[in-house]
């Protein structure tokens, strides 16, 4: 029953951890099928998770500071469309760009706003998005296996939570079963056919990237309203490159991203997990390899394990429209 139980908690801090990196995944897809190759999903993060954080400090609400959050998300993704869609600029450098900006402007705001190096203040109970507890959950978690299973791994969670799992067959519908995805993938594979059509490219890739900055938006609100109690210097860590690497492992498609991300989710508490733990033949393993086995295992993936992945056709191309 104690193997049971640890079980639970890892799988348990898998979907948590996974949260942001399915977003953020999520939010590639969306640019990435339009065309729009987006570098700078580290940066919209991390702008969100500062103005959630402070916003929700400031005016004490969560909901104020998801708003905010999404918000400073879209501008950061509409100034990424105006300088690779309107200007057709690299679209790798300017998400490049976008990251270096969000690194320090978060810094040089938070200490100019709150004096704490950088960080937000500890947010209050009411200032975040705390867990939303089923109907029969704390009955039911007495019970064997199935007590458990409901009351840890379906229940306690943040609305975020949900609204991340569900955004995965929204996405999967919106993407196959209506004109605007139909539309977006095409841009992503042939952007003057559409064109030829009569459909603006860059209005299109402008919404796909709006979408972008909303998902953005709530992965980097979760991070700081969620997981943390407030914004700390970089908290994204990386999470942004990763959930990069695993839309490249689920070749652009929304279920196989769900998956890819519980993966990387899933390295991250198996890592945590087993810090400080002695392993079988091998003893104590040094805290510092643990914490960079996700990161280590996404390039095992990405250059031995994944195949040939084929981005849109369209992808990092400027569209031209031919006179």
């Amino acid at each position: 029953m104690d193997m049971f139980n640890a079980i639970i908690q890892v799988l348990d801090s898998t979907i948590r951890l996974s949260v942001p990196l399915l977003l953020a995944c999520l939010a590639g897809l969306y640019s990435e099928r339009a065309g729009i190759f987006d570098i700078g999903l580290e940066g919209k993060m991390l702008v969100g998770a500062f103005a959630g954080a402070a916003a929700a400090s400031v005016f004490h609400s969560a909901f104020i500071g998801l708003g905010m959050a999404i918000l400073i998300s879209v501008a950061f993704a509409l100034v990424h469309g105006f300088a690779s869609i309107t200007h057709r600029g690299n679209q790798i450098v300017s998400g490049v760009a976008i990251n270096f900006i969000a690194a320090g402007s978060t810094i040089m705001l938070g200490q100019a706003w709150f004096q704490q190096g950088g960080r937000t203040p500890a947010l209050a109970p009411d200032e975040r998005f705390g867990a939303i507890i089923w109907p029969g959950a704390d009955a039911l978690r007495g019970v064997p296996i199935l007590g458990p299973i409901y009351s840890e791994l379906i229940s306690g969670h943040s609305v975020l939570v949900y609204v991340a799992f569900l955004a995965v067959p929204f996405t999967w519908w919106v993407l196959f079963r209506t004109r605007f995805g139909l539309r977006m993938r095409a841009v992503g594979e042939n952007p003057a056919a559409v064109d030829t059509a009569g459909i603006s490219v860059a209005w299109l890739r402008y919404r796909a990237l709006i979408c972008t900055g909303v998902l953005t938006g709530i992965a980097g609100a979760y991070l700081s309203m969620v997981q943390n109690g407030g914004f700390v210097k970089d908290m994204t860590a990386g999470k942004g490159y990763i959930a990069l690497a695993a839309l490249i492992f689920a070749k652009w498609k929304p279920v196989n991203a769900m998956f890819a991300c519980l993966l990387f989710g899933f390295l991250d508490a198996l890592s945590i997990r087993l810090q400080g733990t002695p392993l079988p033949l091998i003893g104590k393993v040094p805290v510092q390899l643990m914490q960079a086995l996700p990161y280590i295992l996404t390039v095992i993936l990405l250059a031995g394990f994944i195949g040939k992945a084929i981005p849109p056709r369209a992808g990092g191309v400027p569209y031209v429209k031919e006179r």
